[in-house]
């Protein structure tokens, strides 16, 4: 579904991403660890093109996203229009919630697809009152941000990218700024997403989750995935020096 080749990100002249190679089929969990900084969260947000890269591909479906190549062979970016067509492809879930403070958990939930989709008011409204049923929150569809706990609105905020009815879901950190004893709710909105077959590719700190909800694990270090494998083989039987320290702190 997803094919990533060869991409190299830099920031000034440190490059963060070296070469990364990573192919993602539908319906797979894809779970990306490593050590603050080593360039999990910049793939994800490579793959989403809120970070523009500077060599290498993503593809979807067999389609190339984000660039293309002009009559001369040379990579051009693809147009605003086109860029936003792609985006609506992925949703995207992020360490912080990011909700309109003015506007209700429906409301939150049922912009994107009103205004980036043209879908009609009331479709939109049933399309929002399911997404927050599936993430437990039936209850709080007229409830404001302010009035809900920190893991009410991260559920709001996945909830949001579910009513996209995008084709994969982009998780970053997602329970990192939580209180701990809200991220259970969170995560189990996760597990039960996994049984709906929705293609994921998840950035976390958390190797229970990790192991508990992804089809694969891959371990990225300076830039590079090092290792990857099925939760077993890379948390239990970890081939290289440097993921055998990581698991060990």
């Amino acid at each position: 579904m997803i094919e990533i080749t060869g991409l190299k990100k830099r920031f000034g002249q440190q490059e963060i991403l070296k070469g990364i190679d990573l192919t993602i089929e539908e319906g797979e969990v894809i779970a990306l660890i490593g050590r603050s900084g080593c360039g999990k969260s910049t793939l994800l947000r490579c793959i989403n093109f809120l970070e523009e890269y500077h060599a290498g591909t993503i593809s979807m479906d067999g389609v190339e996203l984000w660039y293309r190549c002009d009559k001369n062979g040379n990579r051009v970016r693809r147009s605003t229009a086109e860029i936003a067509a792609c985006r609506q492809l992925m949703g995207v879930v992020f360490q912080q919630f990011n909700l309109f403070p003015h506007m209700t958990a429906l409301q939150n939930v049922c912009l994107g697809p009103r205004y980036s989709q043209k879908v009609k008011p009331d479709l939109a409204e049933s399309i929002g009152r399911k997404v927050l049923t599936d993430v437990g929150l039936a209850e709080k569809v007229d409830a404001y941000p302010n009035y809900l706990s920190g893991g009410q609105q991260q559920r709001v905020a996945i909830a949001r990218a579910l009513a996209m009815r995008a084709k994969v879901l982009l998780l970053d950190e997602i329970t990192s700024a939580l209180d701990p004893q809200l991220v259970g709710e969170v995560e189990d909105v996760i597990r039960n997403l996994t049984h709906e077959g929705i293609t994921m590719i998840l950035v976390t700190h958390s190797m229970s989750l990790a192991r508990e909800v992804s089809h694969r694990i891959a371990f990225i270090d300076d830039g590079l995935i090092c290792e990857i494998g099925t939760p077993e083989q890379v948390l239990d039987r970890p081939s290289s020096p440097k993921l055998n320290e990581f698991l060990s702190i």
